[in-house]
């Protein structure tokens, strides 16, 4: 029977790293790396790399040279396994899981850029795992199979016309009047149009 093969994406491979044993953590405080002894001596040395499957993601601490394990940490955005340090931007806590047992060990990068990069390789599964939990509220979206309602024409056909009032004006004029055209011809046939006045009188006088 043929068995699907579980893809394995890398997200993040640090050259270079250091693994610290550190002591417990006091009450009501976080962690220093200052605290960790002396950190040019650590307990272990290898390199990191941050592997997606199906299944999750996890924190693989190998063997630079022969790949071999020296541990694994599961990272789940609901309960972080990684801790950043008050003194230090390189530096971190991890909590360890196997067969039910639970213990922290510390983490140093030798560059802090190594570390920003760690930092944002998280924080983007975060994200992604994030979305894929509660993906947008498309309810209110306007389908785009419902049909639109027709544009309407309000264009003037030929031969039609419109009125407009306008204070002063005759109750009823149309465009043309407006505009000036025909104007001795309304003026007729509506009687609205401006009486003549009398001829002035003459200045000639009639002889007695």
């Amino acid at each position: 029977m043929d068995m699907e093969e579980d893809i394995e994406s890398i997200l993040y491979i640090a050259r270079e790293i250091s693994v610290y044993k550190i002591p417990p953590l006091k009450v009501n405080e976080g962690h220093r790396a200052n605290e960790w002894g002396d950190l040019a001596q650590p307990l272990w040395k290898g390199r990191l790399r941050i592997i997606e499957n199906s299944k999750g993601v996890a924190l693989h601490f190998e063997d630079a040279q022969t790949g071999e394990l020296f541990a694994r940490a599961e990272y789940d955005p609901a309960r972080p396994s990684v801790e950043a340090v008050l003194d230090s931007s390189r530096y971190f806590v991890i909590r360890v899981e196997d067969a039910g047992k639970k213990a922290y060990i510390g983490m140093g990068f030798a560059e802090r850029t190594d570390s920003f990069d760690f930092n944002v390789a998280l924080q983007d599964y975060t994200k992604r795992q994030r979305a894929s939990l509660n993906p947008p509220d498309n309810v209110h979206e306007p389908s785009s199979t419902l049909p639109s309602a027709p544009k309407k024409d309000y264009s003037l056909k030929e031969g039609q016309t419109f009125s407009i009032a306008i204070p002063g004006r005759i109750k009823g004029a149309t465009t043309s009047n407006i505009l000036g055209e025909g104007n001795s011809s309304s003026a007729s046939s509506t009687g609205g149009g401006i009486p003549l006045l009398p001829p002035p009188p003459s200045t000639i006088k009639r002889r007695v």
